[in-house]
C-alpha cells in the first residue's frame, strides 16, 4: 500500500515533488494519464470517466488514499465521485481544499458561516474546464464573503508545458495575465489553479508584479497531506516502494519528467 497521486499528465509531478520532500518516508504511486491529456478542454462526463478509471488503477496498486493532483479533475469530477462512487474504505482528496484554507485563513473543518477575509480581489488562472465548473468560486463562497474572483481560462498552456515548449509557455502566461488584468487591473492575490502552472511560477510572478500574492498549490497540498496522514495514519499503508505509471509512452514521459524534476524518473505502462 502507498499513497496515490493522479494527474492528467505531468503537472502533478510538482505536487509529488513537494509531498515527497515533506514526507520522505511515505511511498507514492504516481499515475499520469498522458494519453488523454490535457483534461482542461474535455467535458465533465469525459473527465469523470477518465478520472474514475485512473483512481481505480491506483486502488489496484494498493493506494486506499488518492490525491487528485489535477484541478480539472477536482473541479469537474470529485464532488460526483464523493457523492455516489467512492467506497467507504477509500479516500479521494482534491487540491482545492488546502488552497482555500490558505486563502481564507480558516481550517477546512471550520463550518461556521462565511465571513469577511483579508483578500478581496482574486485572479484565478486555470484550465477552461476548471473555469467552466465554477468549483473554486462555489467552495470559496461556503467560507468567505466579499471576495471578487476573476477567472482566466489559460488555453494552450498545459499543451505547451507537456510538449516542453517553454518559449511558447512563457508567451502564453504573459498573454493570459494581460487578458486578466484588463478585467481586473489590481488583484490582491493570484491562484495558479492547475498543477502544471507552478512550472511557470516565476513567469506568472514577473507578469503579475510584486504587489500580487501568488498561491501555488504544491507546498500547500504537501502540508495539508502531512496533517491528514497524522490524523489518519492507517491510510499510509505498509508499502515501501514508490512507482510511476503512465497511460502514454513510458520512454517519452520518463524523459519529460526527468527534465521537469531534474532527477531521473522512470515511468512504467499503466
Amino acid at each position: 500500500m502507498a499513497v496515490g497521486i493522479f494527474d492528467s499528465g505531468l503537472g502533478g509531478l510538482t505536487v509529488l515533488d513537494a509531498v515527497s520532500k515533506r514526507l520522505p518516508d511515505v511511498p507514492f504511486v504516481y499515475l499520469g494519464d498522458n494519453a488523454h491529456a490535457p483534461y482542461g478542454v474535455r467535458d465533465a462526463e469525459d473527465i469523470f470517466n477518465l478520472t474514475t478509471w485512473s483512481v481505480e488503477r491506483l486502488w489496484a496498486e494498493g493506494c486506499d488514499l488518492v490525491i487528485l493532483a489535477c484541478n480539472t479533475a477536482s473541479a469537474a469530477a470529485l464532488r460526483r465521485m464523493q457523492e455516489s462512487w467512492i467506497p467507504k474504505d477509500k479516500r479521494v482528496l482534491g487540491v482545492f481544499v488546502p488552497l482555500i484554507e490558505a486563502l481564507t485563513e480558516r481550517q477546512w473543518g471550520d463550518n461556521s458561516p462565511p465571513r469577511e477575509v483579508a483578500v478581496k480581489h482574486v485572479a484565478l488562472f486555470a484550465t477552461p474546464a476548471t473555469v467552466r465548473s465554477r468549483a473554486f468560486q462555489r467552495e470559496l463562497a461556503f467560507r468567505a464573503v466579499g471576495v471578487d474572483v476573476e477567472a482566466q481560462a489559460c488555453g494552450g498552456l498545459v499543451d505547451a508545458i507537456e510538449d516542453g515548449d517553454m518559449i511558447l509557455a512563457d508567451a502564453l502566461v504573459r498573454s493570459h495575465v494581460d487578458a486578466l488584468k484588463r478585467k481586473m487591473p489590481d488583484p490582491d492575490a493570484a491562484i495558479l489553479g492547475c498543477t502544471h502552472y507552478p512550472l511557470m511560477e516565476d513567469i506568472f510572478r514577473d507578469a503579475l508584479g510584486d504587489d500580487v500574492k501568488v498561491y501555488s498549490q504544491a507546498t500547500l497540498v504537501a502540508e495539508s497531506l502531512a496533517d491528514y496522514l497524522e490524523r489518519h495514519p492507517k491510510m499510509i499503508g505498509a508499502g515501501t516502494e514508490s512507482k510511476f505509471l503512465t497511460t502514454g509512452d513510458p520512454k517519452k514521459v520518463s524523459g519529460q519528467a526527468t527534465q521537469f524534476l531534474r532527477r531521473q524518473i522512470t515511468f512504467e505502462k499503466a
